[in-house]
């Protein structure tokens, strides 16, 4: 199988005591470290989530056992895994993965022989402005001809959608070539698929321009994982380092596949615990989950 694609739910996971204190056993310390130092339940459970995907796949896909798995971020936040061959001399290489994170899920693409990026993003309105003036504030994000498409797409909700479908999209690209905020976005163009965008459904159609001129070689796969969210995952030629063959660069990737939504224990089936139960985390977590219900009761008893 060359392609991957896994989402999880996060907005329906409310873990227990031993499913989360389980979790924190089986990332790496400083990873552990990181996320419980989030303010928010949501995002510390976004932040675990993400890296028991990265894990599960290396896991099951890469054939490196989870003790030995050592994963670090690169200077711009990708993720990726260190020293493969040092663990394992069999480690399939070919392999390229990126997560990505934004309202209710988690996502994990990979694919072999290509430089692989996903973005993810909910569409929803503007938390301090109107639709036009958060469009006037990104103007210098996208290019004319995207604008018309974004501004003619009919009501407020169906521009933000195709706004929002823009924005994965040229964000799984940087992601893929794993540039960072320093790349002019407006250097990117896409002209999106005629079809019609709905869950379910996976299209390839959508073509990007690179300095006014097209990039054959880039493929864009955009799929809905409910009404509400967007992904766009970016498969283009690999870094020469890791290419293996002409042949591999140039094989077409398989065919499109949608997100298969996992459960908490298909999250952690191969999972192997890293360090000793630490109850405290537990405890830490569990505050924070019932920080809200405290704020609104002392509210409403002021």
């Amino acid at each position: 199988m060359g392609s991957v694609r896994w989402a999880f739910r996060c907005k329906s996971w409310t873990p227990s005591r031993s499913d989360w204190l389980f979790a924190a056993r089986c990332v790496q310390p400083e990873e552990k470290e990181r996320i419980g130092q989030f303010v928010f339940t949501k995002d510390a459970k976004s932040a675990m989530v993400g890296r028991l995907l990265l894990r599960r796949f290396v896991c099951e896909r890469m054939g490196i056992p989870w003790t030995e798995i050592r994963l670090e971020r690169s200077p711009r936040g990708k993720p990726y895994l260190a020293d493969p061959l040092k663990i394992s001399p069999h480690c399939d290489r070919s392999w390229s993965f990126n997560i990505s994170h934004q309202g209710d899920y988690v996502v994990l693409a990979a694919d072999r022989g290509v430089q692989v990026g996903v973005d993810l993003m909910k569409v929803s309105m503007p938390g301090s402005s109107s639709v036009s003036e958060f469009f006037r504030i990104m103007t210098r994000q996208f290019t004319p001809h995207e604008w018309s498409v974004i501004q003619s797409a009919g009501s407020e909700r169906e521009q933000l959608a195709t706004f929002h479908r823009h924005w994965t999209l040229k964000e799984s690209f940087i992601k893929a070539i794993g540039t960072g905020l320093g790349f002019n976005l407006q250097r990117v163009e896409f002209h999106l698929s005629p079809e019609p965008l709905r869950p379910g459904s996976v299209l390839r159609q959508t073509k990007m321009l690179l300095d006014e001129e097209p990039e054959e070689a880039w493929i864009f796969e955009e799929s809905m994982l409910d009404a509400d969210h967007h992904v766009a995952v970016a498969m283009g030629p690999p870094d020469e380092a890791r290419s293996t063959s002409l042949a591999s660069r140039l094989a077409p990737p398989p065919p499109p596949s949608p997100f298969t939504l996992l459960s908490f224990s298909e999250l952690i089936a191969s999972a192997s615990p890293l360090t000793e139960e630490d109850p405290a985390y537990w405890e830490s977590f569990r505050m924070k989950a019932e920080a809200p219900q405290r704020r609104r009761e002392a509210q409403a008893s002021a």
